[in-house]
Parts: C-alpha cells; structure tokens; sequence
C-alpha cells in the first residue's frame, strides 16, 4: 500500500488551494505524486516543504517561472551562477528599481497634494501643476519636414 499525505491535507499544511497543487503539477514545478489504490493523490511529505519554499520565494518577488528555475537548480546542482545567490543579485536590482520609481510617484503625489491640484484637467493646463504630464502630440521643428 502506498502511503503519503493527501491534496486536501498538502494544501491545508500549506495554505493553498487543491487547484494550486494541480497547477504546479501540470507545470512541472511539483512531481506529480503517487496514487492509492482508489486514485487518490499520495504526495510524499517533502512536498509540503517544497510548496512553503514556493510561497516564500513568491512573497520576496520572485514570479512562478523565476521559482521553477531556482528550483530545478537546487535540484540538479547547476553550476554558479544559476542559483539563489546569482538571482538575488538581480531580483535587488530589480527591487531597488520599483522603490527609486516609487519614490519619484510618491514625490509627485505630495508635490500635487501641497500645490492644491484637484482637477487632472486644469492641473495640466497650468504651468505650475508639478505632475509631470508627457507632452502628447507635440512635434519639433526638425520632425516637420
């Protein structure tokens, strides 16, 4: 008789959903588990552990695709460079990018809120306005010919 933990029980140790686990299976990311006798899926307890690594990798920005990857690595002990340590070098850069871009939103907002802007329109058609409106439309002398 084979034993294991069953859909229900995996994603309840996980907080997931059964779909999740059926999803990950198509997607290879999971092996697909061993069956009872009534058809039953019988994931070996390691799985457990392996869905906890996805969801935290997932919580620190790493998409599914990214994850898969990182995972395949552990598993076949790729070289440098194909690991945790080379795509958190990446993933930082990456994450330094959206809050140096969040900052410039966040400057704007307040620089709109203290300026007293309430209406996008009129906001653009004043030259006081500190939102950054993207001149649309508008063509150089050089571009006229």
């Amino acid at each position: 008789m084979t034993t294991g933990l069953r859909s229900g029980q995996v994603a309840e140790a996980v907080g997931v959903n059964i779909e999740t686990l059926r999803y990950y299976e198509r997607r290879g990311i999971i092996a697909e588990p061993d069956r009872s006798l009534g058809g039953r899926r019988l994931y070996p307890e390691e799985t457990v552990i392996t869905l906890r690594v996805i969801k935290a990798a997932q919580s620190l920005g790493f998409t599914l695709d990214e994850v898969a990857e990182l995972l395949e690595a552990g598993r076949h002990h790729h070289g440098a460079g194909s690991g945790l340590q080379s795509r958190t070098g990446a993933k930082l850069a990456e994450v330094d990018q959206k809050i140096a871009d969040l900052e410039v939103i966040r400057a704007s907002l307040v620089a709109a809120r203290d300026a007293g802007c309430d209406d996008l329109v009129q906001c653009a058609e004043s030259d006081c306005c500190p939102i950054p409106f993207v001149q649309i439309g508008t063509r150089t002398e050089s571009s006229k010919a």
